[in-house]
């Protein structure tokens, strides 16, 4: 399940006429380069959930004959968020774990050992998570009321943040909460509070999530190092 319904509102005014997951990437839409990785990977059936500008993608993708995979499109009346589409999603003929993915993510991946991790660590629902360093640029002080106990000087954080990639067992798609809106986070954060297992997957090949202008700029440069 592809998401590609966004308004791409902070790369105004590229996307004034044209859906995010259309901007062209090294000669390609981003969207086909993310499929294109997909079929690399042996993947062969697609569901795109549309919102903003959706024909432009339809017309585009078709029912994925070019590629020689199947395409199928759920469209959301009303924008439900990131997660908020997997109720649409159509009947799934198989038991296996369905992807989840931005659809202005720019990554190399290994799907396989993304699924193999979701798998062997007994997971319901799979986050691919990203490490994130953050560098203070200041003295930080420790203290006690008054009283100076540490200086440290400009001290690196590091967090692992959501890397807009997911892996879901088919059976957590009943257990969404009622709400129409829901964002991916909070859907984690309710198979949490409800008792499902979650894991978090370490991203470690090339990521980019192109939601800023700057993002877009380092898509061009990284683009032929990374992805010919």
């Amino acid at each position: 399940l592809l998401m590609a319904g966004g308004l791409g509102s902070r790369l105004k005014p590229l996307t004034n006429e044209c859906p995010k997951p259309m901007l062209k990437v090294g000669g390609k839409p981003i969207l086909e380069t993310i499929i294109l990785n997909f079929i690399e990977s042996g993947f062969k059936k697609f569901v795109i959930s549309l919102n903003y500008k959706a024909n432009m993608i339809r017309e585009y993708f078709s029912d994925g004959h070019k590629w020689g995979v199947s395409i199928q499109y759920i469209e959301e009346d009303e924008r439900l968020g990131t997660a908020g589409s997997l109720r649409l999603l159509p009947e799934i003929q198989n038991s296996h774990p369905v992807i989840v993915m931005n659809g202005d993510v720019l990554t190399k991946v290994n799907l396989g050992h993304f699924l193999d991790f979701h798998t062997f660590h007994h997971s319901k629902a799979t986050m691919g998570v990203r490490e994130y360093n953050f560098q203070v640029p200041y003295g930080v002080l420790k203290l006690d009321q008054h009283r100076i106990i540490k200086i440290e000087e400009k001290p690196v954080h590091n967090f692992f943040v959501n890397a807009g990639v997911y892996v879901l067992d088919q059976d957590t798609l009943a257990c969404l909460p009622p709400e129409a809106r829901i964002e991916m986070p909070d859907l984690f954060g309710h198979f949490i509070k409800t008792g499902h297992s979650t894991a978090a997957f370490p991203i470690c090949e090339y990521w980019l999530d192109i939601g800023q202008p700057a993002n877009l700029k380092q898509a061009h440069g990284d683009f032929k190092d990374v992805f010919e």
